[in-house]
């Protein structure tokens, strides 16, 4: 049967109900999100007093910080109402998620009132974080029981992965395919086939990983501040490490979670872990859950110098100042790089920080040794379930591998964590990963078969790093792939993914032996940004000693390399994700095609430091005002736009709004909601390229320019804003170098000029500026703190 989902009924508008429905609406799927009537206005018969529950909770999720949806332009797609008026309109809707409090019987009722008007073959699921499923079933038609399943989303659900798919034995196989794919092409999440067992996968590891945490910090005596350096990005973690994460989540919702597990899992062998230490009790009672009370294991309070976050003293439960641990292993640790070289040290070392990391991972690793196959038959599910629901850059059977299984299970075992019995067998048939890659394929260690098997659909998530093993072309930054199917691609590997000499001799290059050996070339990488622009520390310095010849020929050389990106003779697909500010945003206009993930940030920024776009971005808005513009429209309309968006250094939230604000091209460019999906589209489309008879663009020479009409209206509008307050003394000098720039300079009348003569102003502006006091101390104040200084 072939299934499609246009319209989806959420139920339940709470925090995750309606953020559900946003994130439906924002991949361009109808919603009809429902509650309760407000209470008090049960007699009422105006529709604005029933619904004022669920039209508030969806006014607070579109307000909400980060924003739930990708364009406020989607809001329109969602339509409200409450469960006594409108849950016959039910009846119209291919999908039905129930999002309502986590009690079995109220959603029992919510199930026997959906089943008086929901249509056979509709889906029906429920976004429990830990009622059985199965037991949500019972009582219910065999046609409902065959549409439904759990689909468990994490909140916030836009940003958040994972989607947790949980079937009952009753479940037809083919719904749950359905959702599995569904989940993962359309939603964009990492989906996770899960078995029916409390708090399913990523709950289950996860608070067992903070929990286990708790116990062992307790045994060290370690306080909450070093606890959250050791298990933040020092291992790959989130920021938000352990503490502050159960800050977020709340400290009610991690003791619910775990006493759960405790209950439910009668035969668990750590059981144990899961019993709640006295502090923690003492928070409960306290009313001391994080976030939503004010305080938890962090309190933010006034103080002379502003706000101050103060630290919970486990011992005597009072706040006091935060101190920044010192262990010789991390400092040892900052300089690596590469997380895994990073782990395998932390975990070997000789101070305290290595013993509390010996624990945390022999006690995480024979837990999870334990859990295959009682939550999943298939290691990589659990990686999956962490990585996409918890923010964990490596699961933890890759951790496990990144120390090596065989090195550590008999220390393991010395110290009283058992393995499970399949590890054993593992290790004695020779085996001793988890993971491997064969011909740019991750295989994973199968523990039914005792083989190693290839991930399913792997590839549709090509990973650079993968292709180690067939590298074209390197130096220092940079790295060329042979992709296979004749495609190369290029990733490079700097600070925050800046774009420098290196990286510009990495492009140079690559091109050239893709015009030369491949049919064309993707550019990208598997870091969590694309680029956060140029180096500035080398335009700083090169300013600062005033080497103007030497920074005109490092600008010639930006935009001459994004000019042979635009002009080169096979297709060139960027695939970017994550910030792709300044130069990374120059370098997509300059593409052939985007395929940008979904949660692609991406603008041109200079004017925060004092400069303008000089690798080609303010050539290539100009040119796409010229050809934006409309007969039955003032001609400076378009252009002010496109000079406000770098004026105000505004930067797309999403890559949908990157479409709204031209930045991607509608027809041309493409979005990929599934981020780990880009860099195998970016392919695709180099290979549709070549095969449709790609030819070499033709550089214009008929890119229209309106000179000194439209430069006396952007001057007005700069002195405006000056006047009223909103740009400083040095704004309007870089706005002004900008506008005369974007107008072609002081020219009489509208001329069509070549895209050389633009790069020449805008080159001529960028160089100007860097000779400005106060743009130095902007890029300086960027450098020190990384934030621009307005002056």
């Amino acid at each position: 049967m072939k299934r499609s989902i246009k319209k989806v009924a959420v139920l339940g508008s709470g925090v995750m109900g309606s953020r559900i429905a946003c994130h439906f609406a924002g991949i361009g799927v109808q919603v009809l999100l429902l509650d309760m009537v407000t209470k008090g206005a049960e007699e009422s018969n105006k529709p604005a007093e029933r619904n004022k529950l669920v039209n508030d909770a969806l006014q607070a999720a579109i307000k909400s910080n980060p924003s739930p949806v990708y364009s406020k332009s989607v809001i329109k797609r969602i339509t409200t109402g409450n469960f006594d008026d409108n849950l016959k309109d039910i009846a119209h809707c291919d999908w039905i998620i129930e999002v309502v409090v986590e009690r079995l019987d109220i959603k029992q009722q919510i199930y026997t009132r959906v089943e008086q008007f929901r249509k056979p073959g509709t889906l029906v699921t429920s976004n429990t974080s830990g009622i059985p499923i199965h037991m949500m079933a019972e009582g219910r038609s065999e046609d409902f029981k065959k549409h439904f399943c759990g689909s468990h989303f994490f909140n916030p659900p836009r940003y958040l992965r994972l989607l947790e798919i949980i079937p009952t034995p009753h479940t037809d196989p083919e719904i749950v395919d359905f959702l599995m794919h569904y989940g993962d092409l359309y939603l964009g999440k990492t989906t996770v086939l899960c078995k029916d067992t409390p708090a399913f996968i990523a709950n289950r590891i996860g608070v067992f990983s903070i929990m286990s945490i708790f116990h062992i910090m307790d045994k060290l005596g370690l306080s909450i501040d070093e606890i959250d350096a050791l298990t933040g990005p020092m291992i790959g973690r989130p920021k938000s490490a352990t503490f502050r994460t159960a800050d977020v989540v709340g400290i009610d919702t991690l003791v619910k979670v775990a006493k759960g597990v405790a209950d439910n899992c009668p035969t668990d062998e750590a059981k144990t872990i899961f019993q709640i230490p006295a502090w923690l009790d003492t928070l409960v009672s306290n009313n001391w859950l994080g976030d939503k009370t004010g305080q938890g294991f962090f309190k933010k309070i006034k103080s002379a110098e502003g706000k101050e976050i103060q630290t919970l003293n486990l011992k005597t439960m009072e706040y006091g100042p935060r101190n920044k641990p010192k262990f010789q292993s991390l400092e040892a640790a900052k300089p690596i790089e590469d997380l895994k070289q990073r782990i395998k040290m932390l975990s070997a070392a000789g101070d305290k920080a290595g013993e509390f990391y010996r624990a945390f991972h022999f006690s995480l690793f024979s837990y999870i040794s334990h859990r295959i196959p009682e939550i999943s038959d298939e290691i990589y599910r659990v990686d999956d379930a962490m990585m996409a629901g918890f923010g964990w850059e490596i699961g933890a059977f890759e951790s496990w591998d990144t120390v090596g299984v065989k090195e550590t299970v008999a220390a393991m075992k010395a110290a009283g964590h058992q393995v499970a019995p399949w590890i054993d067998e593992m290790l004695a048939s020779g085996a001793t990963s988890f993971y491997k890659v064969e011909n740019g394929r991750r295989m994973f260690y199968d523990q039914n078969s005792k083989s190693y098997k290839a991930i399913p659909g792997g590839e549709s998530f090509l990973v650079m790093g993968h292709h180690k093993d067939k590298i074209v072309w390197k130096n220092s930054a940079c790295r060329l792939y042979d992709l296979g199917d004749g495609v190369a691609g290029l990733e490079w590997s700097t600070k925050m993914n800046s774009i420098g000499g290196e990286v510009l001799e990495g492009l140079n290059r690559s091109i050239a032996i893709a015009e030369e050996k491949f049919k064309g070339l993707v550019i990208g990488n598997d870091g969590p940004n694309f680029s956060a622009g140029a180096n500035v520390g080398m335009i700083f310095m090169l300013a600062i000693e005033q080497e103007y010849d030497e920074l005109d020929m490092a600008i010639r050389m930006f935009q001459n390399t994004m000019m042979r990106v635009r002009y080169s003779s096979v297709p060139v697909v960027t695939a970017p994700h994550g910030l792709t500010l300044g130069g990374g945003c120059e370098m997509n206009l300059h593409a052939d095609k985007i395929c940008a993930a979904a949660e692609t940030y991406i603008g041109l920024v200079e004017l925060g430091v004092g400069l303008i776009p000089g690798g080609g971005g303010t050539k290539e808005f100009v040119l796409r005002a010229a050809d934006e513009m409309h007969e039955d429209e003032p001609e400076t309309i378009t252009l002010k736009n496109r000079f406000l968006s770098i004026a105000t250094a505004k930067v797309a939230t999403s890559a949908q709004e990157a479409m709204e604000m031209g930045i991607l091209r509608k027809g041309a460019d493409e979005i990929v909601m599934n981020i780990g999906r880009r860099i195998a589209e970016a392919k695709k489309s180099v290979i549709e390229l070549y095969d449709s008879g790609y030819t070499t663009p033709i550089q214009r020479n008929d890119v229209k320019v309106l000179g000194r009409s439209a430069l006396g209206a952007l001057y007005a509008g700069i002195n405006g804003m000056w006047r009223g307050g909103y740009a400083t003394d040095h704004d309007v000098v870089v706005a002004k170098k900008l506008a005369y720039v974007m107008c072609g300079g002081d020219l009489s009348e509208p001329t069509n000029v070549t895209e050389q003569y633009l790069l020449d102003l805008e080159r001529e502006a960028f160089l100007s500026l860097c000779g400005e006091r106060k743009t130095l101390e902007r890029i300086q104040s960027v450098l020190k703190s990384g934030r621009p200084v307005r002056n």
